[in-house]
């Protein structure tokens, strides 16, 4: 009894606590009621830097939806030259890719889609995608050309004199109307082979005709069947144990680093010897054999 009679008295209240206690349930719940009626963000201020964001946000909002294209793209393409890289996202096997390499090999070219498909053994389905972005070099469209006079008649096309067919010649000795009887060399590309010539003083291997800027592989080709090095022209050759720096300099292939390097290893081992060419820092191995032409020892 003396425990229930201590536990009620918790709850005896007086009338001023009755009325504190419900004046105290009153204001929670009118808290309660604000909370969720009243906008407290209406009186909120925004900057004029905030403003732009803001009427900016649904243009993100969309191009985060977007999705980024993805995939290779496709350009034209000469099927003759095609890398194994290539050949790979166009969808070639790498027995198809190897069957072609080995064609190129020994010097044939595909010049038509049917000849391509031919030769690597792709399916008709792959032909059918890889076909309109072929294109095929002039000799192809010359080819094309003839096929359209046979089906035309005569009478209606008048027929040009045929160009006088090109004997091989020298590439020291070509002028610039020789070069540009090459299918693909225009006035620029000759000037620049014949500036190239006279910076060396005269070519000593076809392989330098590659460097030169602006040549495709297929007028490369061409320029090989066209002209060779018939005599070996002379040319003022450097002595790598004697010039100077400033004068191993005034050579294409060498600039300060490769010289300076030049006399260092020169002065430390004594004279170079052309299989000591590759010990030397920096020296561009990969042009070794076409340097070691030009060189005295």
């Amino acid at each position: 009894m003396e425990n229930q009679n201590s536990i009620k008295s918790f709850f005896n209240f007086t009338k001023d606590q009755r009325k504190g206690i419900l004046f105290l349930f009153l204001i929670i719940i009118a808290l309660q009621l604000g909370y969720f009626y009243i906008d407290f963000n209406k009186d909120q201020k925004v900057s004029k830097k905030e403003q732009t964001w803001l009427s900016l946000q649904n243009t993100v909002d969309s191009l985060k939806l977007e999705k980024p294209e993805t995939g290779y793209k496709i350009y034209p393409f000469n099927p003759n030259f095609i890398t194994d890289f290539k050949g790979y996202k166009l969808g070639m096997t790498v027995e198809q890719i190897d069957r072609l390499l080995a064609f190129r090999k020994e010097g044939k070219f595909a010049n038509s889609p049917q000849e391509f498909q031919k030769v690597t053994g792709i399916s008709d389905s792959l032909l059918a995608t890889m076909e309109p972005y072929f294109k095929f070099p002039d000799w192809v469209n010359k080819k094309n050309q003839n096929s359209y006079q046979n089906n035309y008649p005569k009478s209606n096309w008048k027929e040009f004199p045929k160009k006088e067919a090109m004997k091989v010649k020298d590439i020291n000795l070509a002028t610039k109307e020789d070069l540009m009887k090459v299918f693909g060399i225009g006035d620029a590309i000759s000037d620049r082979i014949l500036i190239q010539r006279e910076v060396f003083g005269a070519f000593l291997s076809m392989d330098q005709i590659s460097e030169i800027w602006g040549l495709s592989p297929e007028v490369v080709i061409s320029l090989n069947r066209y002209f060779k090095i018939e005599f070996t022209p002379k040319v003022s050759k450097i002595n790598i144990n004697t010039a100077s720096i400033k004068e191993l300099g005034q050579f294409p292939y060498f600039r300060y680093p490769i010289s300076k390097n030049i006399v260092t290893y020169r002065s430390m081992n004594g004279d170079i010897k052309i299989e000591d060419l590759t010990k030397i820092k920096a020296f561009p191995v990969d042009k070794i054999k076409i340097i070691a032409l030009y060189l005295e020892f």
